[in-house]
């Protein structure tokens, strides 16, 4: 009987630590950043916070809020300094998005080979957030919130309440997509 319970409690033990491995990981954000853009990059980038290639900030990527280089995704923000959100590392994508949440809807895609994932802010490239992944490429997809709220586009405004949900799975679709344009009214 005693091996019994010794047993049970085993299983439930490596029950629990394989479900808690296969959690997702959600992390809050909030730091000043310039420009009205922050990044997500890989650690070891090899063109580390090369922002200023022809290649990154184009009319598309301004339109789309998402501009894409070798290991870095560049985020354009509604407010220029107070920067809020979330970002959360999924097993898959989210297919049940409710559209009506969000102002604007834009994926893309990052090689993080370093299995290292930063949020660096702009223009200093401060690190402000550092996540460990599964070393490979992932499907970005980040969600914008209260853009309306945010009056002033060149200072930093304790009223700006824009908000950033971040999403990464693993996948090898690497193109820009928007799947909700937000228009200025």
């Amino acid at each position: 009987m005693k091996k019994l319970i010794v047993l049970a409690i085993l299983s439930m033990f490596i029950s629990c630590s394989i479900n808690k491995k296969k959690a997702m990981k959600k992390q809050y954000f909030k730091f000043q950043t310039e420009y009205r853009q922050f990044y997500l990059e890989d650690g070891k980038a090899e063109n580390k916070g090369n922002t200023t290639s022809q290649n990154f900030w184009t009319e598309e990527a301004f339109n789309s809020r998402m501009a894409l280089e070798k290991g870095i995704v560049g985020v354009g923000t509604e407010s220029y300094g107070n920067i809020k959100g979330e970002i959360e590392i999924l097993d898959k994508s989210n297919d049940n998005i409710d559209y009506n949440k969000y102002d604007h809807i834009v994926e893309g895609g990052i090689n993080i080979p370093s299995g290292e994932l930063q949020i660096l802010n702009c223009p200093d490239s401060n690190l402000e957030l550092t996540l460990k992944v599964n070393p490979g490429k992932y499907r970005v997809r980040i969600y914008s919130s209260n853009l309306e709220s945010v009056k002033d586009y060149d200072l930093p405004n304790d009223t700006d309440n824009d908000y950033y949900r971040i999403e990464l799975w693993k996948s090898d679709d690497m193109e820009r997509k928007i799947l909700k344009q937000f228009n200025y009214k």
